[in-house]
């Protein structure tokens, strides 16, 4: 795990990870419709694969985002992120799931979501 996140770094990141979340939600949802109207033949109500095409490109604008901020991005639906850190002298993920409002969760690296844990719970970070 090269690049860590102090707890203090990736709460300040958090209001820009809402923003993108938020319109990668709207994205995913655009793609989701457009894609069944197009394999139904019934494209006229969004567009047809040209569209398509372009939602998809944007989707993947707004998770390379997080990428480049050095956050990894586990899950599209819900959207899942970690944030790498070190806590309590072990590698951690710093655990955001779409629809929290806050940074709140952490778990082992070795554990994945299963382990989640309050961030409260960790010593160090």
């Amino acid at each position: 795990m090269e690049g860590r996140f102090t707890l203090q770094e990736a709460r300040g990141l958090m209001s820009q990870v809402l923003r993108h979340a938020e319109v990668y939600v709207d994205l995913r949802a655009d793609f989701a419709e457009a894609s069944a109207a197009v394999r139904e033949g019934n494209p006229a109500a969004v567009g047809g694969v040209p569209e398509l095409k372009s939602l998809e490109a944007r989707l993947h604008e707004e998770l390379e985002w997080f990428r480049h901020q050095g956050i990894e991005v586990k899950g599209f639906a819900p959207l899942l992120i970690d944030f790498p850190a070190i806590g309590d002298g072990q590698e951690v993920y710093l655990c955001w799931l779409e629809g929290e409002q806050e940074l709140a969760w952490y778990h082992p690296v070795e554990l994945g979501f299963m382990g989640r844990r309050r961030i409260d719970r960790l010593a160090a970070v």
